[in-house]
């Protein structure tokens, strides 16, 4: 099994689980320093012919590919990871003869709108470059995995949109959020929420490939609080904020390098981005083990 992203967090946390009874090759831009002496690890960019020499000498049968760039204020040098990364990914994946791919995106691509319903299905249009263009290359991520399962009916592929991930080892942007003391909170505004912690995500991927399930699926944990209580069970203090000037701020800041989310993120604390998980449950029968008290305190450790 190769896995990209590996020294992430969920990297680290799916090669844990899965290691126990398969051979795991982890590939990353990043090094895992003192990872398990089973592992093999290969430092390389995802970008890079490097990485399509790994899958020539490795022929690895199962493929599982988390290496989504979220945090870089480069929008440039993100597309070109998440998009020309994930092509070059699937493609060797597919020319050295892998069976088994799971490519992990995000519930994100649906976008937060005045209009979505309660609650997405994988079947609901990709929203999300209309109004967060920042997250543009996740979302056209998405549409490659999605192309790539439907060009290569033989290999079982997966396409997981997971809901908003927690976990004292996920850096994800609502993690950050939920870790400011106080988070800011737009005055009018109290729109559903959804979490799912890091160890579900990886039992999904690991039910996904067990089961050998073909298709999109999201992915969801115990349910949905409004983002008020979010701030609160995660033992935050919520601030209430007025929307013009937040938005105005973010932009700068943002522009400047000194502030994690661009001011269109504001969409995500303003309107609800809940999805539907029954098609990945009815396929392989996950069910999120995390309470989501448990989800929301793993923020802080």
């Amino acid at each position: 099994m190769l896995i990209t992203g590996i020294a992430g967090g969920l990297g680290r946390l799916v090669a844990e689980r899965l290691g126990k009874n398969m051979s795991v090759v982890g590939v990353d831009h990043t090094p895992w320093v003192g990872h398990p002496p089973q592992f093999t690890m290969i430092t390389a960019d995802l970008r890079k012919k490097k990485v399509e020499d790994v899958f020539r000498r490795e022929r690895p049968d199962i493929v599982v590919h988390l290496g989504l760039e979220r945090h870089n204020f480069d929008p440039a040098l993100r597309h070109d990871v998440n998009v020309g990364g994930t092509k070059r990914v699937i493609e060797a994946a597919a020319a050295y003869g892998a069976s088994n791919v799971i490519i992990l995106t995000s519930s994100y691509v649906y976008g937060a709108l005045p209009r979505n319903p309660f609650y997405m299905d994988e079947e609901t249009t990709l929203n999300v470059s209309r109004h967060y263009p920042e997250i543009r290359d996740i979302a056209e991520m998405d549409a490659i995995a999605t192309n790539f399962l439907w060009r290569y009916p033989e290999i079982r592929t997966a396409v997981l949109r997971p809901a908003s991930t927690l976990g004292p080892r996920t850096h994800s942007s609502i993690a950050t959020y939920l870790r400011l003391n106080p988070s800011p909170k737009l005055i009018g505004f109290d729109p559903l929420v959804q979490f799912i912690h890091e160890l579900d995500v990886a039992e999904a991927i690991q039910k996904a490939i067990e089961t050998g399930v073909r298709g999109v699926f999201n992915i969801v944990g115990p349910g949905a609080v409004p983002i008020s209580t979010a701030i609160r069970e995660s033992g935050g203090t919520a601030l209430p904020v007025p929307e013009t000037p937040t938005r105005v701020l973010l932009r700068n800041l943002f522009r400047w390098g000194l502030f994690p989310f661009p001011a269109d993120a504001v969409d995500f604390i303003k309107y609800p981005c809940t999805i539907d998980g029954r098609r990945f449950r009815e396929a392989t029968g996950f069910l999120a083990q995390r309470s989501l008290g448990e989800t929301l305190r793993s923020v802080r450790p």
